[in-house]
């Protein structure tokens, strides 16, 4: 169904096009309420809220984003607020002085800039990926490592990562709901992508 048949359902009170949506949308909504509130009942209580919101809201939708992004950032306000209340979590802008002066990757596995030769270069190269079976990287415990990986990351970092690399969102709409620069996006998504490829390569490397 397209955005505005889909939108024209919703505002003519369609149980079955609501009921799709939540299908379609209600565990990423948990999913992401868990970045802020780390409680998963009060995630869900949350997702409820939005829900609910959306209902009261159709007819105030302006269609300038996709209705997924304006759900997730309905979701995402509200996850936020109940996080600050609970002083649980600092805004995007407290937390864009870690952008600044924090390298992606260890110094150590570099070669000092002051070297004769190969100054800055690595020390020893990452090692390659393309000749470790497809089915490790599919496996369970693999999924687990990504996962515990993730959830250590910074919250911002965590939030970016979530939504681009797990929900698929793009860019664009990870900037709308987020409510941050593309700069900004761009930088906290390779922070997280690097230390997320950091563990998994210490675990492949073990192996």
């Amino acid at each position: 169904m397209d955005e505005a048949s889909l939108l024209k359902s919703l505002r003519g009170g369609d149980e079955d096009a609501f009921a799709w949506l939540v299908q379609q949308y209600h565990n990423s909504l948990v999913r992401l309420a868990l970045l802020y509130l780390h409680d998963e009942a009060q995630a869900e209580e949350v997702a409820q809220e939005t829900w609910i919101a959306v209902l009261n809201g159709l007819n105030r939708f302006e269609g300038r984003s996709s209705i997924k992004t304006w759900i997730f950032t309905i979701l995402t306000n509200r996850a936020k607020t109940r996080g600050r209340r609970e002083k649980r979590i600092l805004s995007f802008s407290e937390l864009e002085v870690e952008l600044e002066n924090r390298p992606t990757v260890d110094p150590e596995r570099f070669r000092p800039s002051n070297s004769v030769t190969s100054a800055d270069h690595w020390v020893v190269n990452p090692s390659p990926w393309n000749n470790i079976p497809e089915d490790s990287f599919l496996s369970q415990e693999m999924l687990h490592i990504v996962r515990d990986a993730v959830a250590t990351l910074p919250e911002n970092q965590r939030a970016v990562i979530t939504l681009r690399d797990i929900e698929g969102f793009s860019s664009d709409e990870v900037c709308n709901i987020l409510g941050i620069s593309e700069t900004n996006h761009r930088v906290l998504l390779h922070r997280a992508r690097a230390k997320v490829r950091g563990v998994l390569e210490d675990y492949l490397n073990t192996e």
